[in-house]
């Protein structure tokens, strides 16, 4: 998993990231904003589920089901 951080500053990102602890995946920052045209994202949350081979499975804008996340992602090998 990874996280994408593009909104505020880089400062509020890595204060994001102490505060829920998410140091167990990788966060990126992106302030251009190019990853959200590069992957079709107008808001957040959103989430991608890519295949090993990087090819998108399937996307999710707001919360996402984790059931099928998981489903998506066994299918997918």
């Amino acid at each position: 998993m990874i996280g994408l951080g593009t909104q505020d500053t880089l400062g509020e990102a890595e204060e994001f990231v102490d505060k829920y602890g998410t140091k167990s995946f990788t966060m990126l920052w992106d302030e251009s904003f190019e990853s959200w045209t590069a992957f079709n994202v107008s808001s957040q949350p959103t989430a991608i589920l890519f295949a090993a081979d990087g090819h998108p499975i399937q996307g999710w804008q707001g919360p996402f089901p984790e059931s099928e996340v998981l489903v998506l992602a066994a299918e997918s090998g």
